[in-house]
Order: structure tokens, then C-alpha cells, then sequence
């Protein structure tokens, strides 16, 4: 059963994945047809992550309400029905109001499976489990790239990845009686649900919340507007930068399942270093004027991404305490989608005011700024114990 249930685990986050590339790589298709600017992308992606805050901060009342296996299982059936949604819409005010039931699906299997996985599972699983995050944000983009060469357009594109969901949504109904079995689920909650005043009070959980906002605007960035930069500062092709929009998830996705080989042996804290140096190299690379180094460039970047998000997430049950996990994890969720939610649409302000090249300094801002809060972190923490 605790094999069964991994592999359930694992499969509900290539659902988690599967729509989040879908927007960026179908976006330069969807945007004249639509009618509007290049930067309403980052319109969706604000009311999707408005979605993944609000369910994210109800995470610890839901998922010791309902259990955490019944809160995936709803929360893929509602993201599926939004990419629907998406496939039958004929505007863009139609794609705004199917992208808050995705959001608030979204946040709600995030933030229950995160703290599953950190409290019961070691940090190597943490980092396979976000790897199949990866595979799901690898395949849209190439289901996406094949509708847009004829088998439907965008619309396809949408449809086709709406009735995988529906067929995730049914697997994670059926798998509910083994959550139910997992007699160890809940050993480490407190009966109360945390407020939130009380979980801010806790030391060192602002400058964690800082350090993974400022992640997380680095990577939803790249996420949404990787296809936009290759078309507009190389020149290719849109179909082409649909299927190249795939580099970052594949440099992220391969990074992720070579670290958890690694990951019980290096620590999380170590691999929080490593992955902001590599972050930093792909950057440079990105921003060299030649289309085969920027292609390069995004794969490290990926690579760089890949140990830094679930080794802030498991290190959170030892941070913090184990009974404070499901609260701050929640938290957590709200802060990272918080910089999705702001910071993409910001650049693409940048983008549709200045120049979209300038995504590279843009990255460099919240890499840094990830650097420092995550070292501010340690210190602060190394304090409280002494």
C-alpha cells in the first residue's frame, strides 16, 4: 500500500503540471486571435494564483477536515473541468472566469501534498515527487506545439490535456480508501488548525516566505514568457518556441530526478546553494545574444530551479516543527503564488513598454534576492537554536 499510494502521490503531481505550461507555450497562438495585448497573459496568471492563495491559506482547515487524499482528488476534478473551460472559449474575459476554479484547484493539491510528502517521506522522494511536476509541464507544451500544427489549435491543445485531468481526477477517486488506510497521516497535526497571526510569529518564517517569493517570480517568469522571449529576441518560429518552451521544464525535470539520488546525502540546505549558482549560470547564458546559448541557457536555468523549491519545502517540518507544517506550508504556497501571481505580469509590462530582453536582469533581481533571504534564513535559525 505505502508503494500504491507513492505512485498515487507521484501521478497527482503530473496533473498539478500538466496545465501550468500550457498558458505560456500557447500564449503568442492565443493572444492575436484574442485580440488583446501580449501582457493580458499575465492578467490569467494573476486570477489563477489569486485562486492558489485564497485555497492555499484554507489548506490546514481542509486537509485535517477532509483528509488530504479527498482534497487532491476534488481539486484535480475542478482543474480539469477549467482547462474545459479554456477549450470553449471564445474570449478573453471566457478564459479569465475558467481560471479561477483552476486556481483555487491548484493550490489546494499543492499545499496538501507538499506537507504529506515532507512529513512522511525523505527529502529524496520530496525532490522525485516535484520532478513528476516536471514531466506533466514538459508534455504540454509538446501537446500544445501538435494542436497548434492543425489538430485543433490552442482550443485542441486545451481540450486534449482536460480529459487527461478527468482521467487523473477518476484515479484519485478510486485511490481514496488508501489514504484512509495511511494510519500515519495526521500523527504529527495539532487537532486545531494554526491562525495566521500565529504561524507569521514563528522565528524565521517571514524570511522564509521572502526567499520563496522571490523564487518563485524567477520561475513562473521564465514558466510564462520563454516562448514570447525566444520569438521576439531570436526570431523563431512560434510553433517552434511552443516546443522550446519545453527546455526549462526539462532541464528542471532531469535535475530534479538526479538530485534525489543525492539529495539525503547533500542536505537541503546545500542544495538550496547549488541550485540559486546554477540559476545564476543559466541567466548568463540566456542573456548572450545567440539563439543556441539562450536555448542552452533556459536548460540550465531548469537545472538551477530543480533542487531549490522541494528542498524549501522539506525543510519545513525541521525548520519549524512538524506540527506547524501543514499551516506553514500552506502559508508557503500563498507566498510563492503571491510572486506569481505579481511578478510575471510585471515583466510583461516590461516587455510590452521597453524590451522583452531585458528578462535576464529581471531573473537576476530574484535570484539574488533568494540568496540572500535563504542565507538571512540560516542565520536566523542557527540563532534560535544556540
Amino acid at each position: 500500500m505505502y508503494l500504491l499510494l507513492l505512485a498515487v502521490i507521484y501521478l497527482a503531481f503530473i496533473s498539478l503540471g500538466l496545465p501550468d505550461s500550457l498558458l505560456g507555450s500557447g500564449w503568442p497562438a492565443m493572444q492575436p486571435e484574442l485580440g488583446v495585448p501580449i501582457s493580458y497573459a499575465g492578467i490569467v496568471t494573476m486570477i489563477i494564483s489569486g485562486g492558489t492563495i485564497i485555497s492555499s491559506l484554507f489548506s490546514d482547515r481542509l486537509t485535517k477536515a477532509f483528509g488530504a487524499g479527498a482534497v487532491t482528488a476534488v481539486s484535480v476534478l475542478m482543474t480539469a473541468a477549467a482547462l474545459f473551460g479554456f477549450s470553449h472559449s471564445g474570449s478573453f474575459m471566457l478564459l479569465c472566469i475558467w481560471a479561477i476554479p483552476y486556481g483555487f484547484g491548484a493550490g489546494a493539491i499543492d499545499a496538501a501534498l507538499n506537507n504529506y510528502v515532507a512529513l512522511h517521506y525523505s527529502s529524496r522522494h520530496m525532490s522525485w515527487l516535484h520532478s513528476f511536476w516536471g514531466v506533466g509541464t514538459i508534455l504540454s507544451p509538446y501537446i500544445m506545439s501538435f494542436a497548434l500544427t492543425g489538430a485543433g489549435g490552442w482550443r485542441g491543445g486545451y481540450g486534449m490535456v482536460s480529459y487527461i485531468q478527468m482521467g487523473i481526477a477518476v484515479i484519485m477517486f478510486l485511490s481514496l480508501p488508501l489514504w484512509k488506510r495511511d494510519t500515519s497521516n495526521g500523527e504529527h497535526e495539532p487537532k486545531k488548525p494554526l491562525t495566521l497571526r500565529r504561524t507569521l510569529g514563528i522565528r524565521g518564517v517571514k524570511l522564509m516566505l521572502a526567499a520563496f517569493f522571490s523564487y518563485c517570480a524567477a520561475e513562473s517568469t521564465v514558466m510564462l514568457w520563454t516562448s514570447s522571449y525566444l520569438i521576439h529576441a531570436h526570431g523563431i518560429s512560434t510553433e517552434k518556441a511552443a516546443a522550446f518552451a519545453s527546455l526549462f521544464f526539462i532541464g528542471m525535470t532531469a535535475g530534479r530526478f538526479l538530485t534525489g539520488f543525492v539529495a539525503n546525502r547533500l542536505g537541503d540546505k546545500r542544495l538550496i546553494r547549488i541550485g540559486a549558482s546554477g540559476m545564476l549560470l543559466g541567466i548568463l547564458l540566456i542573456a548572450l545574444p545567440f539563439e543556441h546559448t539562450a536555448l542552452a541557457g533556459f536548460i540550465v536555468f531548469g537545472l538551477g530551479c530543480a533542487p531549490v523549491y522541494p528542498s524549501i519545502i522539506h525543510s519545513t517540518p525541521f525548520n519549524f516543527g512538524a506540527e506547524n507544517s501543514q499551516a506553514i506550508i500552506g502559508i508557503q504556497m500563498s507566498s510563492a503564488y503571491v510572486g506569481s501571481t505579481f511578478m510575471p505580469p510585471v515583466f510583461g509590462l516590461i516587455a510590452n513598454h521597453i524590451d522583452i530582453r531585458l528578462l535576464p536582469l529581471f531573473l537576476v533581481l530574484f535570484t539574488l534576492l533568494l540568496i540572500i533571504l535563504s542565507e538571512r534564513l540560516n542565520r536566523a535559525l542557527r540563532r534560535g537554536n544556540a
